[in-house]
C-alpha cells in the first residue's frame, strides 16, 4: 500500500484499515516517507495481534513495513 507523501497520522489510520481488509495470515507491505510512521506503525502493531515482519528505512527517507495480519 503506498502512503508516501501522507502526512501522521493517516499513514497508520490507512494501515489500520488495510489490515481488517486482509484475512489472517495475510502480509501487508507498507511504503511512506512520513518520519513519524517510524514511530507510530511499529508502536501500534506491539499493542495489536499483527506482527511486523521487515522494516527498512532507505536513503531517501522513504519507510518499507511488512506486516503480517493476526487474529482478532
Amino acid at each position: 500500500m503506498d502512503v508516501r507523501g501522507l502526512r501522521c497520522p493517516l499513514p497508520l489510520l490507512r494501515t489500520k484499515q488495510q489490515l481488517l481488509k486482509l484475512l489472517p495470515g495475510e502480509v501487508l507491505e507498507v511504503w511512506a516517507t512520513d518520519a513519524g510512521s517510524w514511530r507510530d506503525i511499529p508502536a501500534y502493531l506491539s499493542q495489536s495481534n499483527h506482527r511486523l515482519l521487515d522494516r527498512q528505512e532507505a536513503a531517501d527517507g522513504e519507510f518499507h513495513y511488512c506486516i503480517e495480519r493476526g487474529v482478532d
